[in-house]
Formats: C-alpha cells, structure tokens, sequence
C-alpha cells in the first residue's frame, strides 16, 4: 500500500508577492494582467481577495468589480521558478518519487523515504515546516493511499492545512465526494450528471461500469475504479515533456499583419528560451489565435527534424498566420507551441545508442 503525499502552495504567486513586498501584506492583491484596454486575466488572487470572490482565469475587470480596492501586481515568473525549485530541493530530502504538476504542486511517494521516518504525517508536517521557516510560505498537504485522494484533501483545509484520509476512510470519503470533484468532471459534465440525478460518488457507484463508459465515454472507466478507491497511477518522477509554449492575451486587439508579426516574435523569444532551458527541439510549432468574438483556431507546420532556434520558429507562426488570412480582423491572443519532441520523422528509424 503506498503513501502518496500531494503538496499544493497557498496561492502561490500572490503569498511570493505579498512576502516580498510588505506593502501587500493583508491587503487583497491580483497577480495578473491588468485591468485597462480590453483587459488581462487574474493568474493567482490572495486570500484577500478571494474573500470578495475573485478567483484566477477571471477576467482582471471583473476581479475590479468584485474588489474595488484590489492590487494588481505584475507576474515575475523567473522569481516564482526560482522559489518552486527551493521547494523541490525540501522534497527531495524526504524522497526522489517526486511529480511535479505545476510550480507550486506536487505528488510524493514516501511509501520509503530517505530519512526513514516511516509516517507520511510527520513527513508532510515536516515539510510544511521547511517551507514555512526557510521560505516564508505556506503549503497545504493532503495524504492518502493514491494520487487522487490525496490531491482532494489537499484542498480540503487550505490555507496551511494538513488532511489525512486512512485507507479504511477511503471509499467512505469517495461516496460522500461532489461529482464536481471528481477528474474529468468539468463544469458540463457535473451539470449532466445533476440532471441524471448523479450528485455524489454514492449515487456514480449505483451505476454498473458499462453505464458510465456509455453515458461518459472511457473517463468512465475511471469514475468506476476512483469511486471505489481504485487509483493505481504511480508517482512518476520524470514525466515526459509533450509540449512547450507560450502565448499572450493582449490589451488592445491587433488589426494589422505588421502588430501579430511583432507580438509573435516576442512570444517566440520565450518559447525558444524555454526550450533551451529544457534543452529540448520539437518537430511541430502550432499557431493559436484567439479572436475578439472568442473564436478560436489552431495551425500547425511539422518539419522533418527537430528544430528550436528562434528565426525557425517565428517564421513557421508567420507563415501559418498569413495562411488564415489576418486582414481585416481583430486578434485578441496569439499563442506558440513545439511538440512532438521524441518522434522520428516518417520512413526513419533512430539508431540504438549502445554506449
């Protein structure tokens, strides 16, 4: 039986900001874009300003409605990178089965930890320690038998909460879960649920496994296991990388050819520094538009080997801009993406490396 912990920072990139700027300490801050011209969107909001509603992916003018008096602060990615592998460096103390998700979440498996403390508890309390005393932040840790469970405790007394689901508490815990808690479970689907008069895992674990792969399709199959406390996903420490972007959403809308031409070199530039970073080349770019009406398309160009300087890259979004001919329409976000990072070009096979 494993013992899975899941670590998720409390609002990870406002408490960075309100940690290093005393100034914003008990006041309501946004990290996000701002809310003039057209307006950004709010990528983390504090407790502060979580108690008026505002949540991030709002719109930053509607986080000014809820919170008047909000601060917005400008994201400084570099800094929140930096302070994630602090974070990372506290975990491997305890164990190497760490998977990132995210900069301020991540699983551990302690199943067998380093120091050999042999209790997940007092591991996730001494980390919460760490991460408190040596950063400055809070953390919030959920701990269980599996991955699922012990991400949705993790929410469950944030800020700095600590929660503990028992193996026997399991599948009671997962009868009494929302279905909008469940994976997979967007907003769409909880509302179809509800209608089929499905609210709890209780009422999903009524319904035999080929009913819910024929009302949900294959996450079905999930719903059927979790509900019963069936999570065999390991912990996995190097999670291959699928794809590597960037992209903008701007303040005013672009209308001319020569703005997406500038906005995209810009946005190349971060792709290319992040793929050096990684040091990684892809064999797709893919092009995102968003229009003003909320439209959305994507446009791809594979090359027949990896590639990851900057002029390639920009010039493949430029090229597939100019295919969805830009004229005479307004462009709210433009997005680059490399993928296909290990595949081999049709018709070639890779050489096996022996030494």
């Amino acid at each position: 039986m494993r013992k899975i912990i899941h670590i998720d920072m409390d609002a990870f990139y406002a408490s960075v900001e309100q940690r290093d700027n005393p100034e914003y300490r008990g006041k309501p801050i946004v990290v996000g874009g701002s809310p003039e011209g057209r307006g950004g969107v709010v990528a983390a909001a504090s407790y502060e300003a979580r108690k008026f509603g505002v949540r991030s992916a709002m719109p930053s003018k509607k986080a000014q409605q809820l919170c008047p008096h909000v601060i917005f602060v400008r994201p400084r990615f570099p800094v929140y990178r930096e302070v994630s592998q602090k974070i990372r460096e506290i975990f491997h103390r305890y164990t190497d089965l760490i998977e990132p998700l995210s900069l301020d979440e991540a699983y551990l498996d302690v199943t067998q930890d380093k120091p050999g403390i042999g209790s997940a508890i007092a591991i996730a309390q001494q980390i919460k320690q760490a991460i408190r005393e040596e950063l400055q932040l809070t953390a919030s840790a959920g701990i269980s038998v599996n991955k699922f469970v012990a991400k949705i405790a993790s929410d469950m007394q944030k800020p700095d909460g600590l929660t503990f689901i028992a193996p026997d508490q399991v599948e009671d815990f997962m009868e009494k879960l929302p279905v909008e808690k469940f994976f997979g479970v967007g907003r769409v689907t909880a509302e179809k649920m509800k209608r089929m008069n499905l609210h709890t895992g209780a009422d999903l674990k009524r319904l035999t496994e080929n009913d819910l792969v024929q009302h949900f399709g294959k996450t079905g199959r999930f719903y059927y296991r979790i509900v019963r406390g069936i999570d065999e996903r390991e912990v996995q420490p190097h999670r291959e990388t699928k794809s590597l972007g960037a992209e903008d959403t701007f303040a005013f809308d672009l209308t001319t050819v020569d703005e997406m031409n500038a906005e995209l070199d810009k946005i190349a530039v971060t792709v290319t520094e992040r793929l050096k970073k990684y040091n990684l080349k892809g064999r797709t770019v893919t092009l995102k538009i968003k229009y003003s009406d909320f439209r959305q398309i994507t446009r791809n160009q594979s090359f027949p080997h990896p590639v990851g300087d900057l002029e390639t890259i920009a010039g493949a979004a430029k090229q597939l801009l100019l295919k969805t001919e830009p004229d005479d329409v307004k462009i709210r976000l433009l997005g680059i993406t490399l993928s296909n990072f290990n595949e081999e070009p049709p018709g070639e096979s890779r050489q096996l490396t022996l030494f």
